[in-house]
C-alpha cells in the first residue's frame, strides 16, 4: 500500500515515520526541499533513539528510511497513493485548498485523510468529489510514541472507509477510537478548554505558571501541566482550536483567554518560538518561567 503524507513538520514527519516503520511505502510532500530535509533528519534521529533503546534493529532503521521518498510537488507525490494523510498547518483555507488539489491528482480510489485536530471533516470533504472517502486521522504528538488515533467520520464518510482506516491504525500499533464530526472532536473539546482555563487562572492572578502546572501534575496525575503542554502544542495552535470551538459551538465558555490572544499576537508561541509560559532552549524547558511572568 502506498501512503502520501503532506507536510513534513512535527506531525507530518512523525506520521511518515510510523507508516514507513510498519512496511508502507511513503511519499513525504512539502513545499520546499529544506523542510523535507529537516523532516528526514528528525525521522533519522528518532529512529536512532529507538535503536539505542533496543526497540528497533539497525537493519529495520535502514529499511524504514529506504521506504521514504520526498516530493516538493503535491501532484507527483499523491499520483500513486492509496491513502493520503494531510498534516499541514491548522488553517481552514489552507487545508481546503490542499484537499482540492489532492482530489484532482490522487487516484479515484484513494482515501483522503486529514490530521486536523479540530476542523470539520464534513467541511473539508465538501470541496472534493469523493466525500465518502474523506476521513479524519488525528494522531497524537509525538506520533511514534503515542498510541491513540482519533478517527473522525464526516457526514458522508462511508462505513467501508472508516473500517479500513481503523484497521490501518491497528497495523501501525495504534489504538483507534471512532468519533463523530463535532468541533474539537473528543480530544481537543476536552483538552483545550482545560488549557484555556489554566491560562485564565494565570491571567486572573490565582496562581503562577509553575504553581498551576504543579497542582495539575501532582494533584491530577497529569504527566505535564497544562501551561507546559500548551507551550509544546504551540500557543497559536491552541488559539486556533479555541476559535474553532467558540465559532462552531456558539458557547461563550469556549472564548479564548485574552492573555492567550495577546501572547500569540506578540509572537510568544511556546517551544517553536523559544518562549511561551516558559523559556525554552532547543526544546528543553528552563527552570524558570518566561521573564514576563516573573
Amino acid at each position: 500500500m502506498n501512503v502520501a503524507v503532506i507536510g513534513s513538520g512535527t506531525m507530518g514527519n512523525g506520521i511518515a515515520h510510523v507508516f514507513a516503520q510498519h512496511g508502507f511505502a511513503v511519499a513525504l510532500i512539502d513545499i520546499n526541499q529544506a523542510a523535507l530535509d529537516k523532516g528526514l533528519a528528525t525521522i533519522g534521529k528518532n529512529l536512532d533513539r529507538q535503536v539505542s533503546k533496543g526497540s528497533l534493529a539497525e537493519a529495520d532503521k535502514t529499511a524504514t528510511l529506504g521506504r521514504l521518498t520526498t516530493y516538493t510537488s503535491l501532484s507527483e507525490g499523491v499520483l500513486n497513493a492509496d491513502l493520503v494523510v494531510e498534516a499541514a498547518t491548522e488553517n481552514v483555507e489552507l487545508k481546503l485548498n490542499i484537499f482540492r488539489e489532492i482530489d484532482q491528482y490522487a487516484p479515484e480510489t484513494a482515501i483522503l485523510a486529514t490530521n486536523t485536530s479540530s476542523i470539520s471533516i464534513t467541511r473539508i470533504a465538501a470541496v472534493t468529489k469523493r466525500p465518502a472517502q474523506v476521513i479524519g486521522m488525528h494522531f497524537m504528538n509525538p506520533v511514534p510514541v503515542m498510541k491513540l488515533v482519533e478517527v473522525i467520520r464526516g457526514y458522508a464518510t462511508s462505513d467501508e472507509v472508516t473500517t479500513r482506516v481503523m484497521d490501518l491504525s491497528r497495523q501501525l500499533g495504534k489504538t483507534p477510537t471512532e468519533v463523530n464530526d463535532f468541533p474539537g472532536f473528543v480530544a481537543n473539546r476536552i483538552l483545550m478548554p482545560m488549557i484555556n482555563e489554566a491560562i485564565i487562572t494565570l491571567h486572573e492572578g490565582v496562581a503562577g505558571v509553575e504553581e498551576i502546572d504543579t497542582v495539575m501534575k501532582l494533584g491530577m496525575a497529569h504527566p505535564m501541566g497544562p501551561l507546559q503542554l500548551a507551550d509544546f502544542i504551540g500557543l497559536d495552535v491552541c488559539l486556533a482550536i479555541m476559535r474553532v470551538l467558540h465559532d462552531g459551538l456558539g458557547n461563550p465558555k469556549y472564548a479564548p483567554c485574552p492573555l492567550l490572544v495577546n501572547m500569540v499576537m506578540a509572537g510568544r508561541l511556546g517551544v517553536k518560538s523559544g518562549e511561551g509560559f516558559y523559556a525554552w532552549s532547543h526544546g528543553t524547558k528552563e527552570l524558570v518561567v518566561a521573564p514576563h511572568f516573573r
